[in-house]
C-alpha cells in the first residue's frame, strides 16, 4: 500500500467547518486539530510506513487525528470509525469534506501495527513533546508519578494456567512437533477446548489429582522437545510453559505434585497476556495488569515522558527512562531544552516557568524516595524532592529513626543507650545485632519481640543519603515547594485515567502494545492542553497565544 496523500485546497466551505466555527469553544481540541493537522501530523511524517507503489492508503495525517481524537474520548476502534462518520467535530478537526466517506475500522488496527513495526513507533507523542520545547512550555522540572492499569484478560488460576500453557504450545507448534507432544501426552484430554478440564469441584481428591496430572502432563511435553530445534514461538512457548509449572507447583514428601502455598513473586497470571503481573497500589489494595508512569512539567502540565512497567517493579526503576530528556541523563541534551528555544518563542513562555539556567529538579512521592535513585540524581546533578519514607516497625516498637546511627565510627546507639559496631555486608551498609543485651534491657517491650535474638538494625547501602533526604523534608521551605509542585501529576493522571476502559483499563495486550496505546493517550491529553493554553503555529515555529 503506498502513501495517500490529502487534497490541500485551502478552508473547505462544508456543513461541518461552518456549524464548528460558530459553535465551538475557542480552546477546543477539535479547532486545534482543525487548524493545525498538517504541522502536525503531515502524511510525509508517516512515509516510512508505505511502499513507493500500490493502492493509496487513507491519508495517515487524517488517521492521526481520529487516533488521537479516538484515546481522547475512549472510544473502541469502530466506534472511533463511526464518530468519523458522523460526527461534525470529528469531521471538522481531520479536515475533511461532505463527500469524504468513512473507511473500515481494520485501517487503525494496520496503522498501529505498522507504527508499531517501525523505527519511531511513537512518533505522535514525539510530535507534541518536540511542539511543547519550540513553544517554551518545557523546562527543567519534573513531576513523576504512576497509576494502575487493568490488564484487558482475566486472572487465571493454576489449573487453568496450566491447561491453558500446554494448549498454547500444541497450537504453534508445526504437526511433526505437535505429534511428538500429544503422544507424550497421558491425561485423556485432547487440549483443544478452552476453559478448565471436567473435574468434580468440590472433591478435593479429585482436585488434587487434577492438579498433579497437569503437572505430569507439562512436564512430559518440555520433555518430548528437549533436544529439538525449535523456532522463535515454540521456545517461547516452552518458556511459558516451564514457567507456568514452576511458579504454582511444588512436590510433597510421597511424591504428589500441589498448588504451592503462597505467591510466586514474579508470577504470571495469564496465559493469553503472559506479561501482565500483580501489583499492590497500597499494602491492602491490589491490581493486576500493569504500571503507567508519567513525566510532567508542572508549570505547563505538559507530559515530557510516558513509560508503561510490570505492576510488580517499584516506581524507582522507570526514573530513568522518564528523565531521559533532561540535561545530565543518560542520552539526554548537554543543555535545557529551554536554551534551543528561539529568543522571540521563549517570551511567550508561561511566566513561572524555570529558568534555562536553572538546575533540574526532580519531584516524586515515597515510592520514588529510594537510594539508588537518590544517588543517580545526585551524580547527574538533578536535584531530588522526592519524599523518603521514613523507617517503620511492627507492633508499635521503637523505629529505626530513634536509634543514632553513626556511620563515621561504624556504631548505633539504641534509645537505652547501649552502643554496638556496624557489621558491614558485601554489597554496601551492614546490620547492627543488639543480641543477649536486649533481654536485660528496661525499653525491650518497647523495642523487640525477639528476645533471644535482640533487635537488629538493618544499615542502607545508601543510608548516608536516605538520612539526609529525611533530615532535608523537615524543612518548611523543602515541604512549601513541594506540596506547590507534586499534586499538579495527580491532575494530569486525574485526565488520563477519567474513562475506566481505554483509561484505566488497558484495552490491548503485551507490554510493547500497552505502552504505544499509553503514549498515544499521553499525546492526545497533551493536545488537548495545548488547545486550552493557546498554542499556534508561524513561520518560525509554535509559540502560545493565549486563547
Amino acid at each position: 500500500m503506498t502513501l495517500g496523500l490529502v487534497e490541500r485546497q485551502g478552508e473547505l466551505f462544508n456543513v461541518a467547518v461552518q456549524r464548528c466555527e460558530a459553535e465551538l469553544p475557542q480552546a477546543s481540541i477539535y479547532r486545534l486539530l482543525h487548524a493545525e493537522r498538517d504541522r502536525l501530523f503531515g502524511d510525509e511524517l508517516f512515509a516510512d510506513l508505505y511502499v513507493k507503489h500500490g493502492r493509496r492508503s487513507i491519508p495517515p495525517s487524517i488517521l492521526a487525528v481520529v487516533m488521537v481524537l479516538q484515546r481522547l474520548e475512549g472510544c473502541s476502534d469502530r466506534e472511533a470509525v463511526d464518530r468519523f462518520a458522523y460526527d461534525l467535530r470529528w469531521r471538522y478537526a481531520a479536515g475533511v469534506d461532505d463527500e469524504m466517506g468513512s473507511f473500515a475500522h481494520t485501517v487503525l488496527v494496520e496503522l498501529r501495527a505498522r507504527l508499531r513495526a517501525s523505527a519511531d513507533p511513537d512518533r505522535i507523542f514525539r510530535v507534541t513533546t518536540e511542539l511543547a520545547r519550540q513553544a517554551g512550555l518545557v523546562g527543567v522540572r519534573r513531576v513523576l508519578d504512576s497509576a494502575p492499569l487493568y490488564d484487558a484478560v482475566a486472572t487465571q488460576d493454576t489449573v487453568t494456567l496450566l491447561r491453558g500453557a500446554i494448549r498454547g504450545l500444541l497450537r504453534v507448534c508445526p504437526a511433526e512437533l505437535a505429534a511428538a507432544v500429544r503422544v507424550a501426552l497421558v491425561r485423556d484430554d485432547d487440549y483443544t477446548s478452552a476453559g478448565k478440564p471436567v473435574c468434580d469441584w468440590d472433591d478435593p481428591h479429585a482436585r488434587e489429582q487434577l492438579v498433579d496430572a497437569l503437572f505430569r502432563d507439562g512436564y512430559r511435553a518440555l520433555g518430548a522437545l528437549r533436544g529439538r530445534q525449535l523456532g522463535p514461538e515454540v521456545a517461547q512457548a516452552v518458556e511459558l510453559l516451564a514457567t507456568v509449572i514452576g511458579q504454582d507447583i511444588e512436590e510433597t514428601a510421597d511424591g504428589r505434585f500441589v498448588i504451592a502455598q503462597g505467591v510466586a513473586p514474579d508470577r504470571v497470571i495469564s496465559v493469553v497476556d503472559p506479561q501482565a503481573r500483580h501489583g499492590h497500589k497500597s499494602t491492602a489494595r491490589g491490581f493486576d495488569g500493569y504500571k503507567g508512569h508519567v513525566a510532567i512539567d508542572p508549570d505547563s502540565e505538559v507530559i515530557c515522558a510516558a513509560e508503561v512497567g510490570a505492576a510488580n517493579t517499584g516506581d524507582a526503576a522507570m526514573a530513568a527512562a522518564l528523565l531521559a530528556d533532561l540535561p545530565g541523563a543518560p542520552g539526554g541534551p548537554e543543555s535545557s531544552a529551554a536554551d534551543a528555544v528561539p529568543a522571540d518563542q521563549a517570551a511567550a513562555a508561561t511566566s513561572d516557568q524555570a529558568p534555562a539556567d536553572q538546575a533540574p529538579v526532580v519531584y516524586g512521592d515515597a515510592a520514588y524516595g529510594t537510594g539508588a535513585l537518590l544517588t543517580d540524581l545526585e551524580q547527574r546533578g538533578i536535584t531530588a524532592m522526592t519524599k523518603v519514607a521514613a523507617p517503620t516497625a511492627p507492633a508499635g516498637h521503637f523505629t529505626k529513626q530513634q536509634f543514632r546511627i553513626d556511620l563515621n565510627q561504624g556504631r548505633v546507639t539504641c534509645p537505652a543507650r547501649l552502643q554496638v559496631p556496624i557489621i558491614p555486608a558485601r554489597q554496601g551498609g551492614g546490620v547492627a545485632r543488639f543480641g543477649r543485651a536486649c533481654q536485660i534491657c528496661p525499653l525491650q517491650s518497647s523495642c523487640t519481640s525477639s528476645s533471644p535474638a535482640g533487635r537488629t538494625i538493618t544499615i542502607h547501602p545508601h543510608e548516608v543519603r536516605l538520612q539526609a533526604a529525611r533530615q532535608r523534608q523537615r524543612d518548611p521551605a523543602w515541604r512549601a515547594d513541594y506540596r506547590a509542585h507534586r499534586p499538579t501529576v495527580e491532575r494530569k493522571l486525574a485526565h488520563l485515567l477519567r474513562r475506566r476502559h481505554g483509561g484505566r483499563r488497558a484495552r490491548v495486550r503485551g507490554r510493547v502494545r500497552v505502552a504505544q496505546d499509553w503514549r498515544l493517550l499521553a499525546a492526545a491529553v497533551n493536545l488537548a492542553r495545548f488547545a486550552v493554553l493557546g498554542v499556534h503555529s508561524r513561520p518560525g515555529g509554535w509559540a502560545v497565544v493565549p486563547v
